[in-house]
């Protein structure tokens, strides 16, 4: 009978034997699933099949996240809503700077390129608060005499004319408006080249073109520009649009009804032009001028004749009054002796006198 062991006791390859087998196994393995992608088969089959397992044993976790997301106080969630609403609003504020910002962006690049086509010398200002008299169309601008602006100077944005600097200050400056009742623009229609004078009204909405008379082709939609006669606003600059024109048989002019085209009461920024007076001077003071320059050089013409005349009678009464001066004493010679001579007589008897009275008289005592 054959011996042989229980299957319990029976032994193998030795554990060594198994270690190396193992080990050079796994870095096969591992070489050729890092040069080869051997592996990758496997590894897709074990995920696909691992899947549901993996999904079970996350239950547990996913419940308890449930039930702590249901835990979630009210008043939690109305914390979090005030919070996105004051998020909200502010972002709103943020979008509304933003397009404002957009806006004045380009309002200023307008500005800037008016100013870069005009030939005068601009100065920008900005609009600070109206006045305080309703009956007016005012504004307030923030730069004055130091910042070299002009009284009488005018008012212009990217789109027109917009007024005229009334009143000057150190630091501020008062500008009438376009459409203000007292204030009057000389302008002329572009389609045709008729001049006349714009005026504002009481009520300030509309402009009233005046002095043009029944005849004159004025149409609605005629554009109105500045004339530049008057030697203070530029000639070109936009003023106002022609809305309606009433001619009535029994007045010489007609009534031309106008609206600015520039935004009169909407406009910030402004330019102010400086301006420069290069008109012709008037005949009549040039004639008053020269007549006044001619009677100056006349009076001092005739100041210069009457020196000279008082000068050639003085001098036949200089030379009269010189020889008396200076007319020689007739030598010591030719004196006649006469004077001398009594003198020494006289003398030489008071000398007589004087020794005869020293003398003592006869038959006195010695």
């Amino acid at each position: 009978m054959e011996y042989s062991p229980p299957p319990l006791f029976k032994q193998g390859p030795s554990a060594l034997a198994r270690l190396i087998f193992f080990v050079v196994l796994a870095l096969a393995l591992l070489i050729s699933d890092a040069r080869f992608n051997t592996l990758e088969i496997v590894r897709g089959v074990l995920g696909a099949g691992l899947y549901p397992l993996q999904r079970a044993a996350l239950v547990p976790r996913d419940i308890f996240m449930g039930a702590a997301d249901l835990a979630v106080t009210s008043a939690t969630l109305r914390n979090e809503n005030t919070k996105l609403k004051e998020k909200n609003l502010e972002l709103s504020v943020k979008a509304g700077d933003a397009a404002q910002l957009t806006a004045e962006n380009t309002h200023l690049r307008a500005l800037l390129e008016l100013g870069s086509r005009a030939s005068t010398q601009t100065t920008p200002v900005e609009v600070q608060y109206d006045t305080r008299d309703p009956f007016t169309q005012k504004v307030v601008i923030g730069k004055g005499s130091q910042q070299g602006i002009q009284d009488g100077a005018p008012v212009v944005n990217e789109d027109g004319v917009i007024g005229q600097v009334t009143r000057v200050f150190p630091l501020q400056s008062e500008v009438t408006l376009l459409s203000d009742k007292d204030q009057a623009v000389p302008v002329q229609i572009v389609r045709t080249g008729l001049r006349s004078v714009i005026y504002g009204t009481p009520k300030g909405d509309t402009l009233d073109l005046r002095f043009v008379p029944i005849s004159a082709d004025v149409q609605t939609g005629d554009e109105l520009v500045t004339s530049g006669l008057d030697g203070i606003y530029p000639p070109g600059l936009p003023v106002a649009k022609v809305v309606r024109v009433d001619k009535q048989a029994d007045t010489a002019f007609a009534r031309v009804v106008c609206l600015p085209i520039a935004p009169v009461r909407g406009a910030r920024q402004l330019l102010v032009l400086h301006y420069e007076v290069n008109q012709p001077p008037n005949p009549e003071e040039v004639e008053a001028a020269a007549a006044a320059k001619e009677a100056k050089d006349n009076k001092g013409k005739k100041g210069k004749a009457a020196p000279a005349k008082s000068a050639s009678a003085a001098a036949p009464a200089a030379a009269a009054s010189a020889p008396v001066a200076k007319k020689p004493e007739p030598p010591a010679a030719v004196k006649k002796p006469e004077p001398a001579a009594a003198k020494k007589s006289e003398k030489s008897e008071h000398a007589r006198k004087a020794e005869a009275a020293r003398k003592p008289a006869p038959g006195a005592a010695p």
